[in-house]
């Protein structure tokens, strides 16, 4: 077992951490405070040009076709300095993801290079609804077929990036006597369409700079060819795209556990009390070599499931895993930097401050660590039928 990078995903890691150190941490503390969204587009067109809003697209569609595990360490080195530019990173690569794989060639060429190449800044998944977060199958939005396609109608909350997305994908009850689940379908939409109203951003514990919104479909217009898949089967996809976003959440949460720890293992060097440095207490030593185990743990399951995802194998059960642990650990990870700061770690100057805020919502979306144990779970019973 070779757990070497490869050449090709040495340099997007590397690029990515360079790119992370002098573009975006020097503005997160800014784009923390003041909400600027002026920053994150900024960064948002820069991660376009270096190729990071199609890591995993090909390139006749204009993606650097570099793979889910070059994905996933971009993303880790990107969070590391800006958890909100990350998670609208990692969200308009799985945007882009599901146009891929699952949209006709038109599709694919119409909204993939726009992606790609920063013309629209960002993708949005317009999935969750205030009765349907957790349980997507019990969505209210509908789709009620027209002369000329369908009419969308209904509201998604929890959106991210939606206030500057070039497209949503959208999904509706488009068979309403179907079993819950199977009556839903998936369609691309394009953002200015008429009916379509964004709501302010919502006010948020963490992760600042990220646009959060609630997004409403007045009677939205869209032709048949706008279904993205097959009819009736959004459900499915849906539960497809959330396997492969649970690897970018996960790789964003070890990101800024890691950023964290790095941190904080620097400050107990400097820091002195009782005539010597914090680093040479071994109480404190063994929470970081806890934490850097579990980070380290981490890291290796998300390498699997992104291995997994790239050669086309099963990989649900190992997304969970990865996701409920990184994020939870990346948790852990801050708050024991945190305590090794003492009273300076709870002071905003510090940066632990707002990575504690950051990581939190990790272990909540795109599968919350209750749901991804109830995947695990049933995944590794339907392995003993």
């Amino acid at each position: 077992m070779n757990f070497s990078l490869t050449e090709e995903q040495q340099l997007i890691q590397d690029t990515a951490k360079r790119f992370a150190e002098s573009e975006l941490a020097p503005v997160a503390e800014k784009l923390d405070q003041t909400k600027d969204k002026s920053i994150l587009l900024g960064n948002c067109k820069k991660m376009a040009e270096l190729g990071f809003m199609g890591l995993n697209i090909d390139a006749d569609y204009g993606g650097t076709q570099a793979g889910v595990v070059s994905f996933s360490l971009a993303i880790t080195e990107i969070a590391k300095a800006c958890a909100s530019t990350a998670v609208t990173m990692s969200v308009t690569n799985m945007v882009a993801e599901v146009i891929q794989a699952m949209g006709t060639e038109e599709q694919k060429n119409r909204y993939l290079p726009k992606i790609c190449s920063g013309e629209f800044a960002a993708g949005s998944f317009c999935l969750t609804e205030a009765g349907a977060g957790s349980d997507p199958a019990s969505m209210r939005a509908k789709a009620v077929k027209t002369d000329n396609g369908y009419a969308i109608s209904g509201t998604k909350q929890w959106i991210t990036s939606a206030e500057f997305a070039g497209v949503f994908v959208v999904w509706a009850v488009t068979d309403p006597d179907a079993r819950k689940g199977k009556g839903i379908t998936c369609f691309l939409v394009d953002a200015d369409a008429a009916g379509i109203t964004v709501g302010p951003s919502e006010h948020k514990m963490g992760q600042h700079g990220s646009a959060t919104n609630e997004v409403h479909f007045d009677n939205v217009e869209v032709s048949e060819s706008a279904i993205l898949g097959k009819l009736n089967d959004g459900f499915r996809l849906a539960v497809a795209e959330l396997a492969g976003g649970r690897i970018g959440i996960g790789s964003l949460a070890l990101g800024v556990g890691l950023a964290a720890m790095e941190y904080a293992i620097a400050y107990t060097k400097e820091r002195q009390q009782f005539g010597q440095p914090l680093a040479n207490f071994q109480g404190l030593q063994w929470m970081i070599a806890d934490r850097s185990t579990e980070l380290e743990a981490a890291r290796l399951l998300l390498m699997s499931a992104a291995d997994l995802k790239e050669r086309g194998l099963p990989f649900a059960k190992q997304a969970s895993m990865a996701k409920v642990f990184a994020s939870e650990k990346a948790n852990d990870a801050c708050y024991t930097a945190l305590q090794l700061l003492g009273g300076y770690g709870y002071m905003q100057e510090y940066p632990l401050e707002r990575l504690t805020r950051d990581v939190r919502i990790t272990s909540i979306y795109e599968g919350t660590s209750e749901i991804q144990r109830v995947i695990i779970a049933r995944e590794i019973m339907r392995e003993f039928d």
